[in-house]
């Protein structure tokens, strides 16, 4: 927001410089992004009165004034064509110099002297008019100084405020934050209420009360918008930034930029019937003031009469009924519209008003009444007319409402490291205009006005208190806490652990997003609803993630495409199983191999990764908290992995994981012409583990026996090796497969499997009966369960 330094304080003037008011702005939050003169730099110029004028003898284009200063009179060559007799205007005089250093001298034109200059807003660098002569108000002044007479020592102040703060949108606001800030007294705009005229009113309907709350209109008739704008209006709409337009405009504008509330005057001969205020209809037509012609969608809040939409509330009036100079009677609107209603709106139709700007952010919802009367006020004494009674229509309860906040001092210490006096505290939250009361001790309850719409915890008062206060003059003070190491539990592998064992086995980590193209989730999960967002970055990112290979193969992508031969990708994060109602948030491991089993080098072979590969990364994760005995591959299926490479992996009968390589189907759909594997943990169940236990070692040999069986080739190693567990006896310490063979020499439908069983007693030496006779429970239990046979 823009304002002028000189209009602010005519609400409040503190007794401090400019400099200090604008860094003290900044520090409360109000921080501000520039100081501009509203004037160049000039000196000499006075208030003139053109007496008379008369042709240039050798220019067609020029004319020799007669200029009183109100002392002397003068004579002036002109080129202007605004120039006439009885015009005020700013009047350069002998010695002046203007904006660049350009002085003013005697000079001839054309043969004929001219002493001084008439100048122009451009000139002067006091607007941007340079269409003609500045003109001034009849009543101005003559010999006047011109910088004093419109008080050109001054400067425009733009302020950056947050989304939060829609308050400060006004001198109003502003006065306030400065008036809080320095103690300084306030004084509020006289608005006093217009008795009506006559009795014409238009029936208003509200058929949207949740986005329109509340709705004033008023008719005022017989306005006369030739009269000009007075000269200190527009200057304090310039300094604002906001070009004059006509009275009536420029009446709505000021009283917006002086109390926060926008308006809007409409032509009363173009409203047929009442207003409704109600949502657009799907494609409904309408031409703005800009001359856009919009197509309005039905979540439109719109200002209409009984025939077609008049406005897009909030934003913008449309051009048919908008004011002009033809007009004569009014139908000035001040309305409450809430704010979410109205949020993004203005921008979905490629608008930025300022209108919508304070709606957007939040405009007090008890102010329309006051602004209605002001304008009125303004209306009746610039452009005439008599002015009818406001008609409302309101739904109290569509209207915003605070409860009352408990304030504790214990709290604010807390929060701000100091302990403020009570009446500090009351001092500062009614300079707000927050109501207090101390109703116990060491507490208060603080009645929150209309005006502070992000005011609606006791945090945030706390915040205005510090606000206040000061920033720079909160005490620094060190943490303090008690920094007591915490247990950390052996018997789990937390995620740093098991990133850094897949990065030492020549992973790199990668991060993904949370959400993946809908196309992509059917490949992977094919037939399974996926969980959709209701605003995606991108049609390709519209979809929750049900594993985390989806974003890896994107990667793996990604780098086969730009000649990597060799990817070893892992990561770690969430994904989410279900719908909204019964979503579940799961926190997994997964990674991704391809390409050469080794790097490339000249001692390295070139052979390239299998499932025994990423399998071996998987048993490492296993093993990391020490339970990998726990763990089961079990042969499974899943429909993102190749049908013959896939194993569950599962713990004590849960499932806790797949391992396999990627579905050739799948590959060729992704253009991936080469193996790829894949594993996927339940980081929870990965990362617990179980303790060693100690067990003394015995210092008695040890007895091996190798043992190869012929077993149906269906049939699972690990079921072949548990059955030797749990038949070896308890004196087995070690158990290896070293041989699985298939082909020449035995059934084709059976494989041979080699083991080799280790047995050792803790206390003795054992015999050869005793080994004997464990291989022999063994075989006779392989064949009973699995009808093997001993290999020969």
């Amino acid at each position: 927001m823009k304002f002028s330094e000189q209009w602010l304080r005519t609400w409040v003037n503190p007794d401090v410089s400019r400099d200090e008011l604008v860094a003290r702005l900044s520090m409360v939050g109000l921080e501000v992004d520039a100081v501009t003169p509203v004037a160049g730099e000039f000196s000499g110029v006075v208030v003139g009165e053109v007496l008379s004028t008369e042709q240039h003898p050798d220019a067609d284009k020029l004319r020799v004034c007669q200029v009183s200063n109100g002392a002397e009179t003068f004579q002036v060559v002109c080129g202007a064509p605004n120039v006439r007799p009885g015009l005020k205007i700013p009047f350069a005089m002998i010695g002046a110099k203007l904006p660049g250093d350009f002085k003013i001298k005697k000079a001839k034109l054309r043969g004929v002297e001219s002493n001084g200059m008439l100048c122009s807003q451009t000139e002067l660098q006091v607007g941007d008019d340079d269409s003609g002569l500045m003109e001034l108000a009849a009543d101005a002044p003559v010999g006047r100084d011109f910088r004093d007479y419109l008080g050109l020592d001054d400067a425009t102040i733009e302020i950056g405020l947050t989304p939060n703060r829609g308050d400060c949108l006004s001198l109003a606001g502003l006065a306030r934050e400065v008036g809080a800030i320095y103690g300084a007294d306030v004084s509020q705009v006289a608005v006093h209420t217009v008795a009506p005229a006559h009795d014409e009113t238009r029936p208003v309907e509200v058929l949207a009360p949740k986005a329109c709350p509340r709705y004033l209109g008023r008719v005022i008739r017989n306005v006369d918008l030739s009269r000009p704008t007075p000269l200190w209006m527009v200057e304090r709409l310039r300094r604002s930034d906001i070009r004059s337009i006509d009275a009536a405009v420029d009446i709505t504008n000021y009283v917006m930029l002086e109390l926060g509330q926008p308006l809007h005057a409409f032509d009363l001969a173009e409203i047929n019937g009442g207003i409704r205020v109600r949502m657009a209809e799907e494609g409904e037509k309408l031409v703005l003031l800009d001359g856009q012609k919009v197509s309005l969608r039905a979540d439109t809040l719109v200002i209409a009469d009984h025939q077609r939409a008049l406005a897009i509330a909030g934003v913008m009036g449309g051009e048919h009924s908008g004011v002009n100079s033809g007009t004569r009677d009014l139908f000035l609107e001040s309305a409450f519209f809430d704010t979410i209603a109205l949020a993004g709106k203005a921008r979905s139709y490629g608008l930025h008003t300022d209108a919508s700007h304070r709606y957007e952010r939040g405009v007090d919802s008890q102010l329309a009444r006051k602004a209605m009367e002001r304008a009125t006020a303004l209306l009746l004494e610039i452009v005439g007319g008599e002015a009818g009674p406001i008609i409302e229509a309101v739904s109290e309860a569509s209207l915003p409402k605070v409860e009352p906040i408990r304030l504790r001092a214990e709290r604010i210490e807390q929060m701000l490291g100091l302990q403020l006096p009570a009446v500090d505290v009351v001092q500062m939250l009614s300079a707000l205009g927050l109501g207090v009361s101390d109703e116990a001790q060491g507490s208060w309850l603080v009645q929150i006005p209309s005006h502070r719409f992000d005011i609606s915890l006791e945090v945030d008062l706390i915040e205005e208190l510090g606000r206040l206060y000061g920033y720079d003059r909160l005490p620094v003070r060190y943490p303090q806490a008690r920094l007591a190491p915490e247990a950390r539990p052996e018997a789990r592998a937390e995620l740093p652990a098991l990133r850094r064992l897949l990065v030492a086995r020549g992973y790199q980590e990668a991060i993904t997003y949370s959400f993946i193209d809908p196309k992509l989730f059917e490949l992977f999960t094919p037939g399974q609803a996926p969980l959709l967002l209701a605003n995606p970055i991108s049609a390709d990112m519209a979809a929750m993630r049900t594993s985390l290979w989806p974003g890896l193969v994107k990667a793996l992508q990604y780098n086969l495409n730009r000649q990597q031969t060799r990817v070893r990708l892992f990561e770690s994060g969430l994904r989410f199983v279900g719908q909204l109602d019964v979503l579940k948030q799961e926190s997994m491991l997964a990674g991704l191999v391809c390409g050469g089993r080794l790097p490339e080098g000249w001692s390295n072979g070139r052979e390239s990764v299998d499932f025994y590969d990423v399998k071996a990364d998987v048993e490492a994760l296993l093993a990391s908290a020490g339970g990998a005995s726990a763990y089961a591959f079990v042969p499974g299926e899943h429909p993102a992995l190749h049908p013959g490479q896939t194993a569950r992996i599962e713990k004590d009968g849960r499932l806790v994981g797949f391992v396999g390589g990627l579905h050739p189907e799948l590959a060729k759909t992704l253009d991936i012409d080469q193996p790829v594997f894949l594993f996927e943990l339940l980081l929870e169940e990965l990362a617990e583990g179980r303790m060693p236990a100690f067990k003394e070692l015995s210092r008695f040999p040890e007895v091996r026996r190798d043992l190869a069986v012929l077993v149906d080739r269906n049939i699972p190693a690990e079921a072949i090796m548990q059955c030797i567990r749990e038949a070896a006896g308890e004196f087995l310490t070690e158990l290896k497969l070293f041989d699985v063979y298939q082909g020449k020499g035995i059934d084709p439908l059976s494989k041979s499997m080699a083991v080799g069983l280790t047995w050792q007693h803790p206390s003795r030496t054992l015999n050869d009966d005793e080994v004997s006779g464990a291989l022999q429970q063994i075989l006779s239990t392989l064949e009973e369960r699995f009808n093997a046979t001993l290999r020969k």
